[in-house]
């Protein structure tokens, strides 16, 4: 099979063919991938930011839709030819590690779900059954962009009705999560970015302000539309130390809450004002939005066929896997919402 690997850190990912697939071992399923997702993660770790990569060379990508191939001992949750989608969330199954694939004179490794590449050996914990009727395309959001995102909204802060909040970093994780911020029907929706492209879909799908944070000073921005107070919420997926602490800073005394999803480069640190704890303002990680993928995926599911969710708006490029690079450089450079990978037919 063919796969986009990564070799040294630092360097662009190289398009190697002819990898061997290796004996399914217990737990684990092949799956042939139609298109994968492309997510900061792999950006972050194509440029090193999570410190010594300990096992290159290795394929990258947790976020997928494939068709399974074939299924190793133990797994009962899936069959071939089932419709499913990767995510790196653990789910209910079986835990395996990942493959280990042979090429010429040495092993490519991979983690236990993994979507560059026209297959893929991931653990049984990792998928999701998907109805056959779910467009393709979209599913790859099922991965990673919509648990995460929904998830922020719908599992971490459940805000209640006509509040104000702010979301920070416009890609595929801070627009799903505004999609669902717009389910509770707040008073101000503001988006903040550095791209008006992203910043207008982002009024199309519901904000009620938009702030170009290359332009004006977002915090002041979203005290000036709050009156001086402040959000109730804000919810932060830009990427960036600063984006974290402005989501930190934008939130109002006395109950504000700030929960970010991104995760900088390990070397730095986020630095926060101590006497705004004093004053009632809150701040906390999201590990996937706190999801559950067997029981959020379905729900996430049914509210797109509801029409609640505007998922295609979601997908602005696409890219063959072979311009994976360009995808990353595009990613990198804040272009695009969420790239979709043609892998396969």
């Amino acid at each position: 099979m063919k796969a986009a690997v990564l070799f040294n850190t630092g360097e662009p990912l190289e398009i190697i063919d002819g990898i061997k697939m290796p004996l399914l071992m217990h737990g684990q399923v092949q799956v042939k991938l139609l298109y994968s997702g492309l997510c900061h993660s792999q950006l972050m770790e194509v440029q090193g930011g999570r410190g010594e990569d300990k096992y290159l060379p290795h394929l990258l990508g947790h976020e997928g839709v494939g068709i399974v191939e074939q299924i190793g001992d133990g797994v009962t949750k899936i069959k071939p030819g089932d419709k499913v989608v990767i995510g790196w969330l653990q789910g209910e199954g079986l835990n395996a590690p990942g493959g280990k694939y042979p090429h010429e004179d040495y092993l490519i490794n991979s983690g236990s779900a993994t979507t560059l590449c026209e297959q893929s050996i991931v653990a049984e914990n990792r998928l999701v059954k998907l109805p056959t009727s779910f467009p393709d395309k979209l599913a790859v959001l099922l991965g990673c962009a919509l648990p995460t995102g929904l998830g922020l909204v719908f599992n971490e802060l459940k805000p209640e009705r006509e509040r104000t909040i702010a979301i920070f970093g416009l890609g595929g994780i801070g627009m799903s999560a505004l999609l669902a911020a717009k389910l509770s029907e707040p008073t101000k929706l503001i988006a903040v970015d550095v791209n008006e492209e992203k910043l207008s879909l982002a009024k199309e799908l519901g904000a009620t302000h938009a702030v170009n944070a290359s332009k004006i000073d977002a915090v002041n921005a979203i005290h000036n539309i709050t009156g001086g107070i402040g959000v109730d919420y804000s919810l932060e997926a830009g990427g960036t130390v600063r984006t974290i602490e402005q989501a930190f800073e934008s939130v109002k005394n006395g109950g504000g809450q700030c929960v970010f999803a991104s995760h900088p480069s390990n070397e730095l640190k986020i630095s926060l004002e101590p006497h705004a704890f004093h004053r009632g303002k809150s701040i906390r990680g999201s590990w996937g939005g706190g999801s559950k993928p067997d029981k959020d995926i379905p729900k996430f599911i049914a509210l797109y066929q509801q029409g609640q969710l505007n998922l295609e708006a979601l997908l602005t490029h696409q890219y063959e896997l072979e311009s994976i690079n360009q995808a990353l450089q595009d990613l990198h450079n804040k272009k695009i919402v969420r790239a979709l990978i043609k892998i396969s037919q």
